[in-house]
């Protein structure tokens, strides 16, 4: 399944890694200066969340991906569904 994103769904995820890439470098600072646990967990949370939505946005944009190419008769609908389980499952 190759990636093809494009336009805003591409601006989105990309804004998304980016604000995580950030909070993951504030969380290693915070360690580094002995920030509270509280805080930093905190932080370390919200960068996850910020990952957890770009994998879904990416999977999202793939099932739409997929719908076409089975409706197209591009690839084995049970073979994709399987597929698209795991990435799913990925992430949860």
């Amino acid at each position: 399944m190759d990636m093809d994103l494009a336009g805003a769904e591409l601006k989105s995820v990309l804004n998304r890694l980016r604000r995580a890439q950030g909070q993951i470098s504030g969380v290693i600072r915070m360690i580094e200066v002995g920030r509270d646990c509280e805080d930093v967990i905190t932080q370390l949370a919200a960068a996850s969340r910020a990952l957890d939505r770009a994998g879904f946005a990416i999977i999202a944009t793939g099932l739409q991906k997929c719908v076409a190419d089975i409706e197209s008769g591009g690839e084995d609908s049970e073979q994709m569904r399987a597929r698209l389980e795991k990435l799913f499952l990925s992430l949860a």
